[in-house]
Parts: C-alpha cells; structure tokens; sequence
C-alpha cells in the first residue's frame, strides 16, 4: 500500500488520534483487519524491509513481542496499519494527533513527519539503546494510584535523597495515576511510602525504567540518530510528551524526542490541552484500549474509540463521521 496523504482528506473538528506506546502488544494483534484489508500486511511488509526482519511474524507468533527493541516497531506499525485503514475507508483526518511514549513516532508518522522506514529503524534503535543503558534488574517502574501528582512526586524526591538511587515521576498518565521510574530499591520505598500515604502501587513488568535520568547515556546515542534522519514538519500537529506542546520547527522537535527518553511524559496535559482546543472524540490508533479508556474520564471528551477491529473501526468511523457533520 503506498503512502495515504492525509492532508487529500476532510479534515476533522473535533476529533483526535491517540497512538499507544509499549504494553499494548498483543499477540495476534491485528489478524481479524488483516484478513479484510491488505493493507495491514503490505504495511508490515514495507517496515519489516526497511528494518530487515519479520514484524508480522514476531506480531502473530509473539516470539521477541516483549523484548523492547522489537516490541517498538512492532507497535509502530501496527499503529500506522490502521491508521491506513482508517483514510482507505474514508474517515476524517484529525484535527490533532498524539502519542504515549512511543507512539509519539507513530503519531509523526501518521502525519508525514517521518517515514514509516525511518521510524521503525528508528524505535529499534530507541528500544535497544533503552535496554543497554540500564543493567538487568537495576531499573523499575511501578504505577502509583489515588495519590494527586505533587505528592508522588514529593515521596520521589524524599525517597532519591536517602541515596537508595533516585527514582522520578515518569508518566503523567490522568489525575491520580502516576507512574513512577527509577532504581528498583527506590522505586519499592515509594510504593511502600505511596500505600503508607492511601495511595495504591503496582509494579510494572517492564525491563527498562523509561523516561528517567537513567536514560540519559541512551539519549546521548539516540540524538545522533536523530541528526541523521530525515524529519519533516507534521502535517497535522503533533503534540509532543515532554512540553504538551506542538512543534513550531524541527530542532525543536528532535530536542523533544531526545529529552523522552529521561523526561515525563506529559499525558494529563496533553489531553487537557485537546479539551482546551475543542477536542470531543478520542481515537486510539494502536492494539488495545488503554488511552481511550484514560479519555473516557476526561470532562470534556464526549467519546473515545479504540480502532483495533473491524467493528470498533467501522462504530468509529460512523460516529465521527456524523460527530463532524460529514454525513447525517
């Protein structure tokens, strides 16, 4: 399937795409699309050669899923499968997109940013450098819930000062959801610390502490990649984890996706900066449901739709469609 240039499309109003990053793989994502549009293995097909390994086969047989240097292209791609689907059936182009972690490159993608050649090598590279720069068993992540963000981040600090290693608010995902990063001994004091306070805390069975000052060596490597790769303005904005901001201009959007890697990610203001701008409906391009879900709470989000089978695309598809007053 060749490039789909969104910006041949109505364009929508009131909706945005949201692509998900790492924990969403599934295996087998996808197959059910897959036997109704060609385009989803055509997709994989032309990443897997630019990457120079089998994304399908690691998508459906879920050999390697986990391991994040695949995991990330993997998603990568499915993401922009359906994105493809959703233009090849005629739904609008959003007024805005974003992504979680990761799917900040699918997002690029989706908006003519970056070619899906160049970001699949790109996330590999991403996923690999992550998992060098931190020893097996040195990092943790953990989710801390019903606590408000200041107080995550005050047991953070509290915990980083005793020297048990320092751990750091790494998502910003909704009110009362935190996720927290750093070494496991001070990651386990601030889950212990985050219960003591009423709050709740679950580990996360990840490899790599993401968006933490851990990642700094990962970063360095990573931005040299960056300077080498051909990076366009989006055609529709992207709005970026670490400033909840759109880029006005390339340098600025590299800087941001270096400073990823050892920043927050700034999920809570991101979606509050889509309600500002009279955003409605969610779509969440990419296996799964874990962003619609987060929309679902938000006041001013009338709906969130997850793409990821025939008949969530097809219910998508129709709503928005009628939300936009593209059909009656």
């Amino acid at each position: 399937m060749s490039m789909i240039d969104s910006s041949k499309f109505v364009k929508a109003t009131k909706t945005a795409f949201v692509f998900p990053g790492q924990g969403s793989q599934k295996v087998g994502m996808l197959a059910e699309l897959a036997e109704q549009f060609s385009g989803v293995k055509e997709t994989f097909a032309e990443a897997s050669e630019a990457i120079g390994f089998d994304l399908w086969h690691i998508a459906q047989s879920g050999e390697g899923l986990n391991q994040t240097e695949f995991t990330q292209p993997v998603l990568l791609t499915a993401s922009i499968a359906l994105w493809r689907v959703w233009l090849e059936l005629g739904g609008v182009a959003p007024k805005y997109l974003a992504g979680h972690s990761l799917g900040e490159y699918s997002a690029l993608v989706a908006a003519g940013s970056l070619s899906l050649g160049d970001a699949v090598k790109l996330v590999n590279l991403r996923g690999k450098l992550m998992q060098d720069a931190v020893p097996q068993g040195a990092g943790a992540m953990a989710a801390i819930l019903g606590l408000d963000d200041a107080k995550v981040v005050e047991l953070c600090q509290q915990v980083t000062a005793q020297e048990n290693g320092s751990v750091e608010a790494a998502n910003y995902n909704a009110q009362g959801q935190v996720v927290i990063a750093g070494a496991t001994a001070a990651v386990e004091a601030v889950m212990s610390l985050a219960k003591e306070n009423g709050g709740k805390a679950t580990a996360l069975p990840v490899s790599v502490p993401s968006h933490c000052s851990m990642m700094k060596p990962a970063a360095e490597k990573f931005a040299e990649a960056l300077a080498q790769t051909n990076i366009q303005l989006p055609k529709i904005p992207v709005i970026q984890n670490v400033s909840a901001q759109a880029a006005t201009d390339v340098d600025t959007l590299r800087q941001a996706l270096t400073a990823q890697l050892y920043e927050s990610v700034q999920w809570t203001k991101t979606m509050q900066l889509l309600q500002d701008q009279g955003i409605s409906y969610i779509a969440e391009c990419g296996p799964g449901n874990v962003l619609a879900n987060l929309a679902k709470r938000l006041p001013n989000i009338e709906k969130a739709f997850p793409l990821d089978t025939q008949s969530r695309m097809e219910d998508a598809l129709n709503a928005i469609l009628v939300a936009e007053g593209k059909i009656a």
